[in-house]
């Protein structure tokens, strides 16, 4: 009798085991799909922030510098094969690095709108709200990514966000207009980074399928 018992024992717990394991890729399914959704979300907010942003900043919404380019963003470009044999754990590494690295750069340029806002009262509050949002979702992503990196190596430990001090960025060497292209530039580049990403998690939703 005790035997039994035994086997049954462990035959409900084999097979609570397997059900728990079947769940881990969907649930891990369902963070990257969130991660991509939120990432799309952002992406707009960001397009219509850079739209705002050349009208009002820039006075011409038709303001384009491709050629421009900011030491210190993440690389756009990369080799295809290159980034599609990256393991998981480098894919999600690097998004959480890059995620900081704009963060801390749009909070950085926020602190300077702040500063000029002060100076000029006709300088639209609205800007720097959607700037604040827009931190607030790439703050969320940052958290997120970290979680799924967890998943993988539950001895992560989620550093520190860097402070905007590490980034030696000199306000008082710069004049206004070089200090709004670098925000243009800024903006411009997180719109094609964010799309980027967007492919990332979508590459990452599908492996869980395999």
């Amino acid at each position: 009798m005790k035997m039994t018992v035994w086997w049954q024992t462990i035959i409900l717990l084999c097979f609570l085991l397997n059900y728990v394991e079947s769940l881990a890729p969907v649930l891990q399914r369902k963070e990257y799909n969130n991660s991509f959704l939120l990432t799309r979300f952002t992406r707009t907010r960001v397009q219509l922030l850079l739209k705002k942003y050349k009208e009002q900043y820039l006075e011409n919404k038709h303001f384009e510098d491709r050629g421009r380019q900011l030491k210190g963003l993440p690389l756009l470009s990369t080799d295809f094969y290159s980034w599609l044999n990256l393991t998981d754990w480098e894919r999600l590494h690097t998004a959480f690095r890059d995620m900081q690295v704009y963060w801390n750069k749009l909070e950085w340029q926020r602190k300077q709108m702040e500063k000029e806002e002060r100076r000029r009262p006709a300088v639209q509050s609205t800007l720097l709200k959607s700037f604040k949002h827009i931190q607030h979702d790439l703050r969320d992503l940052i958290n997120q990514v970290s979680s799924q990196m967890s998943n993988i190596n539950s001895s992560w430990v989620k550093p520190t966000l860097p402070t905007i001090q590490s980034f030696n960025l000199d306000a008082s060497s710069k004049i206004v207009w070089d200090r709004r292209v670098e925000c243009y530039v800024i903006l411009r580049d997180l719109d094609l980074y964010l799309t980027k990403l967007a492919r990332d998690f979508l590459l990452l939703a599908s492996k869980t399928h395999l």
